[in-house]
């Protein structure tokens, strides 16, 4: 009897140790084996630096019409639409004082005639003399201030896009302006343009406009002010882009598009399925292989082009990339390549 029971210890062990040379077979395997993957080489090309800004088309030139002070106005010459040209009357004001005012000045003409006259023979002192040419000086400036306040004229030529009175209104300065004419040929778009961009720009560098208005058509334009300052906050700079417009299409307030070429630069090209994007956060990956294994590359995305992503930062030419497999990869996971 006991000789069985020594048997069944001696079994049970044998056994034991069978089991766990099978248990260690098995996680060895599972170790071992290999995930299958698709590679591809990667390889730089020179690729144009194109950037696109969306803006919208403002007038070259602004001006509000209105008089220095409060008048009543007799008569407004022009209609929002109507094309003015530079020193046209829009405008005329009531001119009752002006009347008055021509009045009193043609009677000191008349005096002063008389006084010159008579300093002339002796008849008049030097000090009489001057006295009436300073206050015909003096009529003749203030006739001439109120010939320019009763009307009102273009300091431009464009555009009247706004108009705030009717005829026999008082104007007020609270109302606005009596009208707005802008200069629109040329135009132009303000563009904020980043930093790293700065020493790229100069004035006269080409620019090309797209407005959703003309859909399929494209408009020059040219660098003209590159501010010198750039936004602590967003990093960027104004550019004033000036659009020739001779042809009268593009209007102020227009949605516009700006591309501009700023060269070429040498990056990588990856394509689309090689790109992974890291759960829970917007970075983008790249499983690089090498002798047998992969690692994991975090990317810096340029442009799309095409059925590739060009490669800031990552990855390098000549590098292989994985593009199949992945879900089951990690990084310095052993792989086996299939075609």
């Amino acid at each position: 009897m006991k000789y069985l029971k020594t048997l069944s210890f001696a079994a049970l062990a044998v056994f034991a140790v069978s089991c766990d040379n099978k248990g260690d077979e098995k996680a060895e395997a599972v170790q071992q084996e290999k995930v299958q993957v698709k590679i591809a080489k990667v390889s730089s090309e020179d690729i144009p630096q194109t950037e696109t800004y969306t803006a919208v088309v403002e007038s070259d030139v602004k001006n509000n019409i209105a008089p220095n002070t409060p008048y009543r106005i007799e008569k407004i010459y022009v209609e929002v639409g109507d094309q003015v040209r530079k020193g046209q009357v829009l405008v005329q004001l009531d001119a009752s004082n002006l009347q008055q005012l021509k009045l009193q000045l043609e009677n000191q003409k008349i005096e002063f005639g008389r006084t010159e006259q008579l300093y002339q023979v002796g008849g008049a002192s030097k000090a009489e003399y001057d006295n009436a040419k300073m206050a015909l000086d003096v009529l003749a400036t203030q006739y001439k201030q109120l010939v320019e306040n009763t009307q009102l004229v273009s300091p431009i030529s464009g555009v009247v896009t706004v108009r705030n009175y009717d005829d026999g209104d008082m104007y007020s300065s609270g109302n606005g302006p009596v009208l707005t004419v802008e200069q629109t040929n040329p135009v132009k778009v303000i563009v904020n343009i980043s930093e790293s961009f700065y020493k790229k720009v100069a004035k006269g560098m080409p620019v090309s406009i797209e407005l959703d208005a003309y859909e399929g058509e494209t408009f020059e334009g040219k660098m003209t002010v590159i501010y010198p300052t750039i936004d602590v906050n967003t990093h960027t700079f104004p550019v004033e882009v000036t659009i020739s417009n001779a042809a009268q299409k593009v209007r102020p307030g227009m949605f516009a598009r700006a591309k501009v070429n700023f060269g070429s630069v040498s990056h990588v090209l990856v394509p689309d399925e090689a790109l992974v994007k890291q759960i829970g956060a917007g970075d983008r990956y790249v499983y690089v292989y090498k002798d047998g294994k992969v690692s994991y590359n975090k990317v810096e995305l340029g442009q799309h082009i095409g059925t590739s992503y060009e490669i800031i930062s990552g990855v390098q030419p000549g590098d292989e990339v994985v593009i199949a497999g992945q879900s089951r990869l990690a990084n310095g996971r052993e792989v086996e390549v299939v075609k």
